[in-house]
């Protein structure tokens, strides 16, 4: 690497750990003219400092070939496998079950760009036009799935069963129980019995206190919004399709992820 390192830059033994994960390479066509460290280190660049496509540092591969690759790789769902991967890496290194028996969902509101969004709508509870984004996370705050939403106005039970499926239920075969606050009562206890096997346990608040409360398990999906909002690729939301949001927060977590993994080796 024959230029000056970047904060968001791969070390040598994270390189090491996620080359190991790297797809396979195509048997035919033209080998590749780039490293893929470095156009890892150009997508962590990218996510962190929230910059255009096009005003990528020169350092880095031009920015087609970036965009070429991210593309690929988003359409193969390998962020989304990749993170899969990592997690389960560092579920057993913190003495867990590599699959979880016990997850929390919640949802957040984002704003998107003006021009060119079709999927996107009104939150009418937050004020908000733009999408939402429902998480399922583990009960150490790593992700399990997300789903971004574009259309809007939905209730948040049409959403939900949007997110889980029958697939995510193969997906988790350990996963149980789910914790979700009360914007996920109703219909949908049923639905996921009955879909996906797991039982959906609505964390109630307490009507005797006044103003902003914290749930019980709350507080580590809410940690985990606060781990993608250090990201200022994920401030807002700027793509254009609910697939690309859902390739950049995948992404977040792969980083975070691959710096804890380091830290424990």
């Amino acid at each position: 690497m024959n230029r000056k390192p970047y904060p968001t830059d791969l070390s040598d033994e994270q390189w090491k750990l996620l080359e190991t994960m790297l797809p396979p390479p195509e048997q035919f066509g033209r080998k590749p003219s780039v490293h893929l460290r470095e156009i890892f280190n150009a997508l962590l660049s990218v996510l962190r400092t929230g910059c255009a496509w096009r005003y990528m540092p020169d350092e880095f591969p031009n920015w087609t070939t970036v965009y070429y690759y991210f593309q690929k790789w988003r359409n193969a769902e390998w962020f989304a496998t990749l993170n899969e991967r990592l997690r389960r890496q560092l579920r057993k290194q913190h003495g867990r079950d590599e699959n979880a028996s016990a997850a929390i969902i919640d949802s957040q509101s984002v704003k998107t760009m003006e021009e060119g969004f079709n999927e996107r709508g009104f939150d009418v509870g937050k004020k908000i036009n733009g999408r939402k984004r429902d998480i399922l996370v583990d009960t150490l705050g790593l992700l399990l799935a997300v789903k971004v939403h574009g259309r809007q106005p939905m209730s948040r039970t049409v959403m939900a069963q949007n997110f889980f499926s029958r697939r995510a239920a193969e997906r988790f075969p350990r996963l149980f129980l789910i914790w979700a606050d009360g914007g996920y009562r109703g219909k949908l206890i049923k639905w996921v019995a009955l879909n996906c096997l797991w039982l959906l346990e609505i964390v109630k608040r307490c009507d005797e206190l006044v103003g902003f409360q914290v749930l019980a398990r709350g507080s580590v999906v809410e940690r985990t919004f606060a781990w993608l909002n250090k990201e200022r690729r994920l401030s807002k939301d700027y793509e254009r399709e609910c697939q690309t949001s859902e390739a950049w927060i995948y992404l977040a977590m792969v980083s975070l992820m691959l710096k804890r993994v380091k830290l424990q080796n």
